[in-house]
């Protein structure tokens, strides 16, 4: 379970740090550009001082094309939030767990235990609850296109996460590095091209911001990866999100003074067993 635990802590730094830049008005995709920067930096270090490190073809593009997908998953993310709001959008992101817990069980074959089924109702239960609770705090003017955004988030964050287990299932560990490097370095550069194309400002304070956030960034997907080879990954995925959800959702109360509602206080009391079900 450490290895779980170092991915939800470092997720929920990822959640915070994007939600302290928001609060000073910073340009999410410079910030982002300097995470993934940071991100790489650190991958390739680990790379070199890995002993038992080996290239292929196979993992070289698996990682370019999952870093594409994390480029377009941001743009996708930053349209949700545009027209349904920040809130609901990270919800949504949440919800994704449906689908790498849907795949393990169809095409791994992993059988969850009675107090997992449980505690998976009450992380779909959590997650509802957390969808109303913020839904009624932060009422966004209808815009058509709102829920196609939310679910595109919902899609291509279920299929990122999707695909950690699928390569820690189909590639050797000692590809893992090569794998890490090749997700973030591909996400810079491209990052990198749209800023150019697109002749954004780039502010010292959004490439501080992002450099500390590559920091958790790297080291979620790396305990991520460590966390699925130890434990079912019908467990990881819905622990893992319900505990961001929770520590994001504490961590602002204490930090920004935001407030839960009837609906939030009750999605935290059920997260929490959901959490303790799930780990059993």
């Amino acid at each position: 379970m450490l290895f779980l635990l170092l991915t939800i802590i470092c997720s929920s730094s990822i959640a915070l740090i994007l939600k302290f830049n928001a609060s000073r008005k910073g340009h999410p995709l410079v910030m982002l550009m300097g995470n993934y920067f940071t991100a790489s930096l650190i991958a390739s270090v680990i790379i070199f001082i890995r002993k038992d490190f080996s290239f292929s073809i196979e993992t070289f593009s698996f990682g370019f094309i999952l870093g594409t997908m994390f480029i377009g998953s941001f743009f996708i993310f930053a349209k949700a939030v545009e027209t349904a709001g920040t809130a609901l959008a990270t919800v949504s992101s949440r919800l994704s767990v449906f689908i790498p817990v849907l795949l393990v069980v169809l095409l791994f074959g992993e059988e969850p235990s009675t107090q997992n089924y449980f505690g998976f109702a009450l992380t779909v239960l959590t997650i509802i609850l957390f969808y109303f609770s913020l839904n009624r705090k932060n009422q966004v003017d209808g815009h058509k296109l709102k829920y196609l955004f939310l679910v595109g988030v919902l899609l291509f964050i279920g299929i990122n996460d999707s695909a950690m287990k699928f390569f820690q299932i189909l590639r050797t560990s000692n590809e893992e590095s090569l794998f890490v490097y090749m997700i973030f370095t591909t996400a810079f550069i491209t990052g990198l091209f749209i800023i150019i194309f697109r002749k954004i400002k780039i502010y010292s304070k959004d490439i501080l911001t992002g450099f500390i956030l590559g920091i958790p960034n790297v080291f979620s997907t790396i305990f991520l990866l460590a966390a699925l080879s130890t434990l079912p990954a019908i467990v990881v995925y819905p622990v893992m999100n319900i505990g961001v959800i929770l520590i994001t959702t504490i961590s602002a109360y204490i930090i920004w003074r935001e407030t839960l509602n009837g609906y939030g206080i009750s999605a935290v009391v059920l997260g929490t067993a959901a959490i303790l079900l799930l780990g059993m």
